[in-house]
């Protein structure tokens, strides 16, 4: 039974690449008409019939003569392998309607007939770009609210002088028997003998905008909000409705087969609201991205620079961003190499230039999109290629990480200032427990977009750079002076004061929160392949490695004199204030909140936070300038100090 409601659909997307000769207009029109009859019959039969007993004569009569009307064309349609089993399915729903058989073996019989009918006659069940639910909105108000009413309770004003009562779009049970491609199907043809007029006028866009926007009126806004939590958190529900033609075929009654009637309502009445996440899935065609460029070079064509870069963004954060992590654990190439093109295309934009030469730019993007949608669609995923990538994006993320807070605690231990390192283990243990919070709280209640988890990374990032080039300019200026032991004794617990600790706590907090935050998202699309196992032994690998640098860094740091230790442990810091701040503004351009200034001469190697734009540039240079002012200073007052002593 499932595999009949849920096989079609899959039927039906590979038929449409090969439409026989006779799928021609009439015979396309023919079905759509058959099957707007039976998906009629499935809906409204239980309100003539119950339990054996006519409730409405006039609506009985009705259902028996759609019935005879959805067989005859069925019989009318071109001979085909299926039409005879077509033919005898219709029989058996005509004699059920005329024994008063109960209303839901009659839709069972129906929905099954009209699943069938498409899967042997295709015709496009959904279309082809996410619907404008605006659109919608609007077309509603001009056209339908004067009889439907503008709640779709069916009590407009114009409804008490019609013969036949609207149809109810709050009605939930009816709704639950009702897709949105049957009703797309009576916004097209309308229903004989009703005032229901065909509005065949509209462009097909703008019936399904308005068919999307008709079938929201039975789900509250609140069961909404419980279908977006569930649809961020249940992957078999993802699974399940996969692509706007699922959407668009399927009944709420069906899908509450398969995963109850609850889930079933709250998911349908999210996606009906949003069906623009469907094509932002990891697992569909990174169609929202294709669409939204597209859509961006139009509005550039069409004078609208503005809109032009928000369609612009909007395919990099909305779209791109939310299968990076899957992409970048199985091919980090290719995705840099996106990320970088999507930058330029944004920076095109904003420029100026001309629609022709950002659609060529869409075109080399386009190429590169193929790519990945066939690196995602690989079986890349294997065991080997998980523990591979989990292995390599804990170091990768980590080091950063760790070399900051050990340096730090070395630098504690040298100074003899133990009762000072518990601030730095809160800062990182802290760090971890949020970052998994924010990961729970973001997918349960709030969702992680593109733009919040750039601006995390962002923001993070430029604050720790900020942090590290003071504590790399203080290290430095005490390399350049004598006397280690007598200036920690009389010095270092003025400069260690309860602020300063608090300091080291919100450094250690800060720079190792961005990295769990980061690891986070590309563990949980690496979970997401399968494999969990593999990826497990991954991290668990890594983190071993890790562990190891720590020990090596805390103990031959001990051996350093502790002129030489300032000294290297200033350099490092000094060369992480400049990864972090190229990286930090990075991530703010690809949030939006900085412009891009592309220097194509450079490469680009995230490993030392090198992105070849002028603004990421400009940021590690004055970091640097900053770095060459403070370590002159530094070794002028040591030569004054020097020769003062003298």
């Amino acid at each position: 039974m499932l595999f009949r409601r849920f096989c079609p659909v899959a039927i039906v997307l590979a038929a449409l690449a090969f439409l026989p000769a006779w799928a021609d207009e009439t015979m396309g029109a023919s079905v759509q008409s058959a099957w707007r009859l039976l998906d009629y019959i499935a809906v409204d039969y239980g309100g003539a019939v119950k339990q054996g007993e006519i409730l409405s004569a006039s609506e009985f009569a009705e259902q028996k003569e759609f019935a005879s009307r959805a067989a005859a064309k069925i019989a009318a349609l071109p001979v085909g392998p299926e039409q005879p089993r077509l033919i005898a399915a219709a029989s058996h729903l005509q004699r059920a309607v005329a024994d008063k058989v109960a209303a839901p073996e009659v839709a069972k019989l129906a929905h099954d007939l009209a699943d069938a009918l498409l899967a042997a006659y295709p015709v496009p069940l959904a279309p082809t770009k996410t619907p404008d639910l605006r659109r919608g909105a609007q077309l509603y108000a001009e056209r339908c609210a004067s009889c439907h009413g503008a709640a779709g309770d069916g009590h407009g004003p114009a409804s008490v002088a019609l013969e036949t009562e609207p149809i109810a779009f709050d009605d939930l049970e009816r709704a639950r028997q009702r897709s949105v491609f049957a009703l797309f199907q009576v916004i097209s043809q309308g229903i004989d003998g009703t005032a229901m007029q065909s509005f065949s006028n509209l462009p097909p866009d703008d019936r399904w905008a308005l068919a999307l926007y008709a079938g929201q009126f039975a789900f509250a806004s609140r069961t909404a909000s419980e279908g977006e939590r569930l649809w961020k958190t249940d992957g078999a529900l993802r699974a399940a409705l996969p692509d706007l033609i699922t959407l668009m075929g399927l009944t709420p009654a069906a899908l509450e087969e398969r995963v109850g009637a609850s889930k079933a309502d709250e998911a349908l009445a999210y996606l009906r609201r949003h069906p623009e996440v469907l094509a932002a899935q990891a697992s569909g065609s990174l169609s929202w991205v294709h669409q939204r460029l597209a859509e961006s070079v139009a509005a550039q064509r069409a004078g609208h620079p503005a809109e032009a870069a928000s369609l612009a963004l909007s395919a990099y954060l909305d779209g791109f961003e939310a299968i990076e992590p899957t992409l970048g654990a199985r091919d980090r190439k290719l995705m840099e190499h996106i990320e970088r093109a999507m930058g330029d295309y944004r920076a095109a934009v904003d420029r100026g230039e001309p629609a022709d030469a950002l659609a060529q730019r869409v075109q080399v993007i386009e190429a590169l999109l193929t790519d990945a949608e066939m690196a995602l669609a690989s079986n890349a995923g294997g065991a080997v290629s998980t523990f591979l990538g989990a292995a390599t994006i804990l170091l990768r993320e980590g080091l950063e990480a760790l070399l900051i807070v050990v340096a730090m605690i070395a630098f504690l231990r040298k100074a003899e200032r133990l009762e000072v390192i518990p601030y730095v283990h809160a800062g990182w243990i802290g760090a971890l427990l949020a970052g998994f919070l924010t990961w729970g709280v973001a997918t349960w209640a709030i969702g992680i977009s593109g733009a919040s988890r750039e601006l995390t990374e962002g923001v993070g990032s430029v604050f720790a750079a900020l942090v590290l080039l003071s504590v790399g300019i203080w290290m430095h200026g005490k390399a350049q002076a004598d006397q280690w032991q007598r200036y920690i004794r009389e010095k270092l617990s003025k400069v260690l004061s309860a602020r300063s600790a608090w300091l080291l706590f919100g450094l250690a907090f800060i720079v190792v929160y961005r990295e769990v935050f980061e690891t986070i998202l590309f563990y949980v699309a690496l979970w997401s392949q399968g494999n969990g196992g593999a990826m497990l032994l991954g991290a668990s690998g890594a983190s071993v490695a890790l562990g190891g640098i720590a020990w090596a860094m805390l103990r031959y740091s001990r051996q350093l004199p502790i002129g030489k230790f300032f000294t290297y442990s200033s350099w490092l810091m000094a060369f992480l204030t400049v990864v972090l701040a190229g990286k930090g503004v990075a991530a703010l351009q690809e949030a939006g909140m900085v412009g891009i200034d592309p220097l194509t001469a450079l490469p680009r190697i995230t490993l030392i936070g090198l992105y070849p734009t002028l603004q990421t540039l400009a940021a590690q240079s004055a970091m640097i300038l900053a770095l060459i002012v403070g370590f002159q200073w530094n070794r002028q007052r040591a030569l004054h100090l020097g020769e003062a002593r003298r």
